[in-house]
C-alpha cells in the first residue's frame, strides 16, 4: 500500500508533528514500507492459533529466598567511599 504525500500530511496533522517538504516525501516512501510490513504479517495464516503475549512459556528465575547471616558491619563498609560513624557516608539529597 503505497501512502500519498496528502496522506503524510494527514497523518502529521493528527499527529500534531510539523513537517517540511522534504520530510513528507521521505516519511511516505519510510511508512509505505513499514505498511507493506504489516501487509505480509497479515497474510500469515493464524485460523486454529490462541492468541498469546509471549512466545514461550512464563517462569520465575530467582532464586528461592533463604534466610543467611549478613555481612558483619566491617566488611559490608569495606569498599565504601566514605564513612562516618559505622553507616555509609552519601551526599545530602535533600536540604
Amino acid at each position: 500500500m503505497a501512502l500519498t504525500t496528502d496522506d503524510v500530511r494527514h497523518i502529521a496533522r493528527l499527529a500534531r508533528v510539523g513537517l517540511n517538504e522534504a520530510d513528507v516525501e521521505r516519511y511516505a516512501a519510510q511508512l509505505t514500507v513499514i505498511l507493506d510490513h504489516f501487509d505480509a504479517l497479515s497474510r500469515v495464516p493464524t485460523e486454529g492459533l490462541e492468541p498469546t503475549a509471549q512466545p514461550l512459556p512464563l517462569f520465575n528465575v530467582m532464586r528461592a529466598d533463604e534466610v543467611a547471616p549478613s555481612l558483619p558491619q566491617k566488611v559490608a563498609l569495606e569498599n565504601a567511599p566514605e564513612v562516618e560513624d559505622g553507616y555509609f557516608r552519601v551526599r545530602a539529597v535533600l536540604e
